[in-house]
């Protein structure tokens, strides 16, 4: 009989958001299941790092096509999980196969010896050689892609991955690591952790494990990273935004609210990378305002797997608690509630697309990261007040610039404290664009040939001539 309330404690919970409906019951691996996989995670990996780079391709080939295989039963998985729309779900698993194929195609090049110019005779390049099985903690918010950001060129580079995921996205651990291994990876090279914090801190400490990624909250990070200095490990921290979307007075305002409301409402809200605090130059804050929010009213909330729908629930009900409880901070310091801002009654974890206007530092809509399909609205005195204001924040993950005025965008663009600028667009992830933050939003950088390097050991080769 499934258990109607499960312990967190124990197992992994995976529930649908959609309808509340339990989905799967994942019990914690015991001590012993654990040193098995890390067991065999070291044997595959020495195996793995012998293999040839041409073959190790060869098997990131087999994987994007399996992707694309599955990708149905996939993208079902995704929206029943964590709840995404079946639209974003589908582009998700798409995504992560056109990024196995670009690291196919240019991985090799990067990943090759680089050779060094020395002022003499003697021959030197540098070597970019894996480092041993990386341990990955890793969010439900894009279940596939945050995932295949991380192992892609990680295990391209030759090294193992150690997946532990979001308790709600366990199934989604299982059926990526299902890929791997039928797309000829060695088996246990890829491996799905599932336990309690004291099992991962252990696994962190064991020296089977070289390294940790983590993406997720400020608080995740800040925990791992002490656990992994401590071993002298090294660490990759992606710990979330508050991004700024800066409007500008001669930006193309219709423009920027189009884009706007994709970028805040996009999974309904729930992305590290997503625009949260819409800072709009006085000039063209009415006019921004009053359209995004004719733009907001047509936004459709509702079940995920309606191709329709815009906004499906919010991952988690605690989740959904959380958001509703910093909008009314948000209220109560000040902020005006412009649309939205009650949970959905009935079944499920939904909640409506949310405005703030009125917002300035100080309230929980402009200091934190509201992961929920919540904007805040800050109007700024000029451009120089619009740039003071995207730097007010703890976080430095993206951002957004929104002028006619390309070149002022590039001198602007340097002074904003992110570790991305998007100018007359919304922030996008893509495998040639390094993604990373600076400030509380962690240090490191996937993707690109930064990503591809990030867990190597850069090994200097320096030949002297014989005779």
């Amino acid at each position: 009989m499934v258990k109607l309330h499960p312990d967190p404690n124990t197992a992994a919970i995976s529930r649908n958001p959609a309808t509340g409906e339990l989905i799967e019951i994942y019990p914690f691996q015991t001590s012993d299941a654990i040193e098995s996989l890390l067991a065999a995670g070291r044997i595959a990996y020495e195996a793995w790092r012998a293999t040839p780079l041409a073959r190790r391709v060869e098997c990131y080939g087999r994987l994007a096509a399996t992707l694309r295989e599955r990708s149905e039963p996939l993208a079902q998985l995704a929206t029943r999980e964590m709840g995404k729309t079946i639209r974003e779900a589908r582009a998700e698993v798409e995504k992560c196969a056109a990024t196995i194929d670009w690291l196919a195609e240019h991985g090799p090049a990067v990943l090759a010896d680089e050779p060094v110019e020395t002022d003499s005779d003697d021959h030197a390049y540098v070597s970019y050689l894996p480092v041993g099985t990386i341990l990955a903690v890793m969010p439900w918010n894009f279940p596939f892609w945050q995932v295949i950001r991380a192992a892609g060129p990680i295990m391209l580079s030759g090294n193992g991955f150690m997946l532990k995921h979001a308790p709600n996205a366990t199934g989604c651990a299982y059926a990526l690591r299902d890929a791997y291994e039928a797309s000829g990876f060695p088996e246990g090279l890829f491996c799905v952790l599932n336990a309690d914090n004291d099992a991962v801190r252990a696994a962190i400490e064991d020296a089977r494990i070289a390294a940790v990624t983590v993406t997720g909250s400020m608080r995740a990070g800040s925990a791992v990273a002490a656990t992994a200095g401590k071993a002298l490990k090294k660490s990759l921290l992606e710990l979330g935004g508050a991004d700024a979307y800066v409007v500008l007075a001669d930006a193309d305002v219709d423009k920027a609210v189009e884009a706007g409301i994709a970028a805040r409402f996009q999974n309904a809200g729930q992305v590290c990378l997503a625009a949260k605090r819409f800072i709009l130059e006085r000039p063209v804050a009415d006019a921004f305002t009053r359209k995004y929010l004719e733009a907001v009213a047509t936004v459709k909330v509702g079940d995920p797997l309606d191709a329709a729908t815009t906004i499906g629930p919010i991952a988690r009900d605690d989740l959904r608690d959380g958001v509703h409880d910093q909008v009314q901070r948000s209220v109560a310091a000040g902020a005006t509630l412009l649309s939205g801002g009650e949970k959905t009654p009935g079944a499920g974890s939904f909640y409506p697309p949310t405005v703030l206007g009125d917002v300035r530092p100080g309230m929980a809509a402009f200091d934190e990261e509201i992961f929920g399909p919540v904007a805040a609205l800050v109007v700024a005195e000029d451009e120089e007040d619009a740039i003071r204001l995207a730097n007010a924040s703890d976080y430095g993950l993206s951002s957004n610039l929104w002028t006619r005025d390309l070149e002022k965008a590039r001198v602007l663009a340097r002074r904003i404290e992110a570790g991305g600028v998007f100018i007359n667009g919304y922030t996008a992830s893509n495998p040639r664009i390094p993604v990373g933050g600076v400030k509380r939003s962690g240090y490191g950088r996937e993707l690109s040939h930064f990503g591809l390097r990030e867990f190597t050991n850069a090994q200097a080769v320096w030949i002297k001539p014989v005779g």
